[in-house]
């Protein structure tokens, strides 16, 4: 080899290496979840604090002030196995890597809490590490709640520790290699973790300030709505495009038109987070059912006024699978709104357990909360969330009236190949553009859920 062509290979080479670092680097490096939004100052910096309890909650002391933090930061809905005790924790997380299990965060000294302290609970809700000084896995969402003040933080614990004890130890995790070595957490961390507490924008308002704070600390909207890396960080590149959690699909909520909600008014979404309902886009089920019961319905008008506000804001990003939800009835006639060869199978089922409730136009007048029209389910190509919704049933409280709305759950009487079937007929029925999900993506969604 000549001289000459040595020194082009090595040029070669390098530039190769050059390249493939800077991948690396965009991988690895992600934006910020405010990074969109501009400038950030220090809270010392910035007039209005956005951080602690709204101006109209009433209540005073630590611990009441705790309790409002944690049911901003969905604290019970991981921490609580069905049917187990709140907080007593056990719930698992069924993941692609295998399947994690929340800690026991009642007072109990031997199997909870009981025993940290204010620095072991800091340490754990800022730095994602436990009080025996292991990484945890950001099933808990540490880098969500590392932009927690310390006041807050602590006001959490002191509602926590004003609960009853429970004892009670949670399942082993149950990770595959080489997922189960803790110690590759620290690694994650330092990549993905600021570690860092809230800076406000100081271009915006005190009430986008504040919906920033209860979207990206407390409620840590894009664990579930925000896309993943293959390092599992989120992808604020791709900010509130949709996610998945346990199977159940978490839909665009950026500003997109077509697949998130930017058609949506400042009222209906207020609605939907009010009540898990909107009359114009259907009713929450599934994970965000269950926020809205445990959370969002708890807020006050003021921090539901400045989510919204806050959420309204983000930049639109397209989900490509995503159509417009189809926003008009079907026909009142069973034998319309679908394909004339189309498997009548499903038909049958729908007709038999679903037409009763929803009707076949999907607008029942008298049970709005059973509305499929406009849902975002049923405009879903997947039909993943149709058909986890047949599965498990849906059972969003009504706040308004003290009522909760059952959709009762059909996996115990229904094969998979009938929730398929029944699956791909409503959302061929109600929704924008038909479905294929097979009996065995339905078999993979119960293993998931």
């Amino acid at each position: 080899m000549s001289a000459w062509t040595g020194k082009r290979v090595g040029i070669a080479v390098g530039a190769l290496v050059i390249v493939g670092l800077a991948v690396l680097a965009w991988a690895a490096i992600r934006p910020g979840p405010l990074d969109f939004a501009g400038r950030t100052v220090s809270l010392a910096e910035y007039g209005d604090d956005p951080t602690g309890v709204p101006a109209d909650f009433p209540e005073t002391d630590i611990v009441a002030r705790g309790r409002y933090l944690a049911e901003a930061a969905d604290c019970e809905a991981c921490h609580t196995a069905p049917g187990g005790a709140p907080f007593a924790g056990g719930l698992a997380f069924r993941t692609d890597f295998g399947t994690l299990y929340s800690p026991n965060i009642t007072p109990d000294p031997q199997t909870g809490i009981g025993s940290w302290t204010d620095e072991d609970f800091l340490r754990a809700m800022h730095e994602g590490v436990n009080k025996d000084g292991e990484y945890l896995y950001p099933a808990f969402p540490y880098p969500s709640y590392t932009y927690l003040s310390n006041e807050d933080v602590l006001a959490i614990k002191a509602y926590l520790f004003s609960l009853e004890p429970v004892h009670n130890t949670a399942p082993e995790n149950e990770l595959r290699f080489p997922y189960n070595q803790r110690w590759l957490m620290n690694i994650w961390a330092k990549l993905y973790n600021p570690n860092t507490r809230f800076q406000p924008v100081p271009d915006r308002s005190a009430s986008w300030n504040r919906g920033a704070y209860l979207a990206e600390a407390l409620g840590h909207c894009g664990d579930c709505h925000t896309p993943r890396t293959p390092l599992q960080s989120l992808d604020n590149r791709r900010k509130f495009a949709g996610g998945v959690v346990d199977g159940w699909r978490a839909y665009n909520i950026s500003s997109d038109e077509q697949s998130g909600i930017g058609s949506w008014t400042a009222e209906e979404l207020t609605q939907y987070l009010r009540t898990g309902h909107s009359l114009d886009r259907g009713s929450a089920f599934g994970p965000m059912a269950l926020a809205v019961h445990l959370s969002f319905q708890k807020l006050t008008t003021s921090d539901v006024n400045a989510l919204v506000e806050y959420i309204r804001s983000v930049p639109a990003v397209v989900t490509p699978d995503m159509p417009a939800p189809k926003l008009d009835p079907a026909p009142d006639n069973p034998s319309e709104g679908v394909v004339a060869n189309a498997d009548s199978h499903g038909a049958d089922i729908y007709a038999g357990m679903c037409s009763g409730c929803h009707g076949w136009t999907g607008v029942n007048p008298y049970v709005p909360y059973t509305v499929l029209t406009g849902n975002r389910a049923v405009n879903d190509p997947t039909a993943a969330n149709v058909a986890l919704a047949v599965i498990h049933g849906a059972h969003p409280e009504l706040p308004s009236t003290g009522a909760v709305a059952r959709m009762p759950a059909f996996g115990h009487v229904l094969s998979d190949f009938d929730i398929a079937a029944v699956s791909n007929y409503v959302v061929e029925r109600f929704g924008a553009k038909p479905s294929s999900i097979t009996e065995a993506d339905v078999r993979r969604l119960r293993e998931a859920g």
